[in-house]
């Protein structure tokens, strides 16, 4: 599944139950570690359930990162809605000058 088609509710979806951008970070350490044994496993000769292990690991951490990113952006600048309903707010009283 590519999260970028089907937009942030994936990623939201997967990482609902890590709420801070530490826990999530936590999560990208873990899995990185299992990823960096697995690659050590495939260095020892192909095996197909390995490499589609990292694949899926490769997946679950470019979820992560982006989830990472959501939510330093949201810890920033606010909820997605708050910052629409400014923005149009803004637009609004642009249009009116």
């Amino acid at each position: 599944m590519d999260g970028r088609e089907s937009g942030n509710a994936t990623v939201t979806r997967h990482v609902s139950a890590i709420v801070t951008p530490n826990q999530i970070h936590v999560e990208i350490e873990r899995l990185s570690e299992e990823r960096q044994d697995l690659w050590h496993l495939l260095s020892q000769g192909l095996d197909p359930t390995v490499k589609d292990e990292i694949k899926e690991l490769d997946d679950r951490l470019q979820e992560l990162w982006q989830a990472l990113r959501m939510e330093k952006a949201r810890l920033r600048f606010g909820e997605r809605e708050e910052i629409v309903r400014r923005a149009r707010a803004e637009e609004r009283l642009e249009r009116a000058a």
